[in-house]
């Protein structure tokens, strides 16, 4: 599901409503999560956890050691989007999510099975 959500970019209420219609269908006692919440906090202890990085629209840099800028230092673009009325924090523009490979190359030498075969 979270493929899905991902490949087709919907929201986490889109994903909700999706969860709700399938787990109608199913039978009582399913294992389905039951929102984006309860299913994501399924997958922290799996070590499949990313770091958000905020970067320019245009794909000129990260603002990863150069947080503090507001603007983009090759094409001049703003870094966050305008606050409106309502909004009292900075929303970026567009952000990056890094998978480091590290966890997940212990889990898989923590396994006797897959162990032979990474090695």
């Amino acid at each position: 599901m979270f493929t899905i959500k991902s490949d087709h970019r919907l929201s986490e209420v889109g994903y909700d409503k999706i969860i709700e219609w399938a787990r109608s269908i199913l039978p009582k006692g399913n294992m389905l999560k039951e929102n984006f919440y309860t299913a994501k906090s399924m997958m922290k202890p799996l070590g499949l956890e990313y770091q958000k990085i905020d970067m320019c629209p245009s794909f000129c840099m990260l603002y990863l050691e150069n947080a503090e800028l507001t603007g983009c230092m090759t094409c001049g673009h703003s870094h966050y989007k305008p606050r409106t009325e309502r909004g009292k924090t900075l929303v970026a523009y567009k952000k990056l999510r890094y998978f480091p490979i590290t966890p997940g190359l212990h889990r898989l030498f923590m396994s006797p099975r897959t162990v032979e075969h990474m090695t």
